[in-house]
């Protein structure tokens, strides 16, 4: 003990009270936190082809078919430069100049043109109004039924879809002063 003494004399501080110097790091290349990307904010800690099924429109296949034309497999999001940025975006707006087969866009032979294209975020929303506003206006039985508010695809009314006041069996009510 008497040497411990001697050793904190002389240096002033123990060993284990010196400050430590911080160890200098390797330059790391810095990711971008919130990347705007397609009208959607996504985050750059995440991998490319996991954050850009935060997209609206984007499935999974979809987005597995654009890491593996874009060659963006394994990277972050974040860690993407400008131009890569630009290339996936490109990729995802015009999936078909980049050979992405037409099977995997959500616009299979659309009704004005014949066509098949891929809609993202406002054009989808967009024209999915516009569909159900021309079923209302030709007054089919899917436009009629999202007219009244009811389901469109068969579903069955009795217990689901109500809306209001609860429908059942009502106690009657006691007899104030009789016992």
């Amino acid at each position: 003990m008497a040497e411990k003494d001697k050793k904190v004399k002389s240096e002033g501080k123990p060993e284990s009270e010196k400050p430590k110097q911080p160890k200098e790091k390797p330059a790391e290349k810095r990711i971008k936190q919130v990347i705007r990307l397609v009208e959607t904010n996504l985050d750059g800690d995440r991998p490319v082809e996991i954050a850009i099924r935060s997209i609206k429109g984007i499935s999974f296949m979809f987005s597995n078919a654009v890491i593996l034309k874009s060659g963006f497999e394994g990277r972050k999001l974040g860690e993407l430069s400008d131009q890569e940025m630009k290339t996936l975006e490109d990729i995802i707006i015009n999936p078909e100049r980049h050979g992405i087969p037409a099977w995997l866009y959500n616009r299979k032979s659309e009704p004005a043109t014949g066509e098949d294209r891929h809609l993202t975020v406002s054009r989808l929303e967009l024209t999915y109004r516009t569909d159900i506003n021309e079923m209302k206006k030709l007054r089919t039985y899917k436009g009629i039924r999202h007219q009244l508010g009811l389901p469109v695809r068969g579903q069955r009314t009795k217990s689901s879809f109500r809306k209001g006041g609860i429908v059942g069996v009502k106690k009657k009510k006691e007899a104030g002063g009789k016992k």
